[in-house]
């Protein structure tokens, strides 16, 4: 056996069939590509199909069986021929016919010279994508950050830049589920954007703004693209600036960008991108993009959850009585909405306690993300519905946690 296959790549594909036994959405989506064969992928790509068989090539390296899955990268290429991680694999796969392979890219030396730069970028995108899939997240655990998702919410996406992965989740009445994952790339220069050009990806708790038509768009944006709001209430309150961070494709000379290549956006390969843009709603989608996701079992969140809500029902209590004294309490001091001060915004609430004329107020589909870095903050989205009536006003929060008490910063209100 080669260097390359001892030394690199058996440890690696050894875990990950014995973790996931191949048995993951992935592993599934090669099994029924195995039954139709690698033309009908040609005709018809499918999200996450080339990365699982790409998997399935390790696996077979991984079990000496060299000569089927120099069959398989062969099919893989011919079927992707812009896969550069898949054409660095078969290489590999041909030049171990006639010499010893002694690390993964084994190009000749003259060669490896100049392309040394993106040699280092496939490792590492093959490093990635297998730690990805080998580090599973655990059964019956969501992020951290999605503590509560309303029916409004039909989707949610996860970016996990530790892993180079993207996480698709459908809300399902039986709570969150993973609908597939991906790899993706991110800025050139890393994470935790501050200033316009820096080449860095947001973290934080953003929400899908709108779809861009693929034809209004060049083609180094690939099937389209989806901006997101940054710079959201936080970044703006932290003085971050910047704009046009999106998640979009890939041109189509190339099927997947280097781990860090983007100038901030998220990018996905071109059919990976598809599924995403057919499944969800603008406006609605929250998207959260963590240096590391934490993964968390749902009856762990509840505890959290209910103290929050806690004082979000006494704020609503609050305004409900018509007590602006006590009301202010649950505001900021540098509360800021639209440009007003707490002190412009008062007059907002005073209005809107008196429209209500003494009936109550009830909050209906109500959704709770929670960012946490240096500091606290829950993103809260909800129907405000005076009692009688049937609808109201969809109103967004951003409240920060000053040790057990939780205040507002930001409130805005779209009719």
């Amino acid at each position: 056996m080669t260097r390359l296959f001892q030394f690199f790549l058996i440890p690696l594909v050894f875990t990950l069939s014995v973790t996931l036994g191949m048995g993951q959405a992935n592993a599934k989506v090669s099994k029924k590509h195995a039954r139709k064969q690698a033309p009908v992928v040609a005709k018809a790509p499918q999200d996450g199909v080339a990365e699982a068989r790409l998997i399935e090539i390790y696996r077979l390296i991984g079990k000496s069986d060299r000569h089927v899955a120099l069959d398989k990268a062969h099919n893989l290429v011919k079927d992707f021929p812009t896969f550069a991680l898949a054409q660095l694999v078969y290489g590999d796969l041909l030049s171990a016919r006639s010499r010893p392979v002694q690390q993964f890219g084994d190009v000749p030396a003259e060669s490896s010279k100049a392309a040394d730069t993106t040699l280092q970028d496939l490792r590492l995108e093959s490093q990635l994508r297998l730690k990805a899939l080998r580090e599973r997240p655990p059964p019956g655990t969501i992020p951290s950050a999605f503590l509560r998702l309303s029916n409004n919410n039909q989707h949610a996406i996860a970016i996990d830049a530790s892993q180079a992965r993207l996480y698709l989740f459908e809300n399902r009445a039986s709570g969150l589920t993973l609908l597939a994952d991906y790899y993706i790339s991110v800025g050139k220069l890393g994470l935790d954007k501050q200033l316009e050009g820096d080449q860095r990806t947001p973290l934080g708790v953003y929400f899908i703004t709108s779809q861009l038509d693929p034809k209004a768009l060049t083609d180094f944006y690939g099937s389209g693209a989806l901006p997101i709001n940054y710079p959201n209430v936080l970044d703006i309150r932290r003085g971050k600036t910047g704009s046009g961070i999106w998640l979009h494709g890939t041109p189509p000379g190339q099927f997947s960008r280097a781990p860090l290549a983007s100038d901030g956006c998220v990018v996905l390969a071109n059919p990976d991108l598809e599924k995403i843009l057919r499944t969800v709603k603008i406006r609605s989608t929250p998207v959260v993009i963590a240096k590391q996701i934490k993964w968390v079992a749902v009856p762990a969140l509840q505890a959290q959850t209910h103290h929050f809500e806690v004082q979000l029902k006494a704020w609503l209590k609050a305004k409900s009585s018509g007590n602006l004294t006590e009301l202010g309490h649950f505001y900021a001091p540098d509360f800021k909405s639209n440009g007003q001060s707490l002190a412009d915004w008062l007059p907002q609430l005073t209005r809107e306690v008196s429209s209500a004329r003494g009936r109550s107020l009830n909050i209906k589909d109500l959704s709770l993300l929670h960012w946490v870095d240096s500091g606290e903050t829950m993103v809260v989205t909800f129907g405000e519905v005076i009692e009688g009536k049937r609808t109201g006003n969809s109103r967004r929060q951003y409240w920060s946690r000053q040790g057990q008490r939780w205040q507002i910063f930001y409130e805005g209100v779209n009719g």
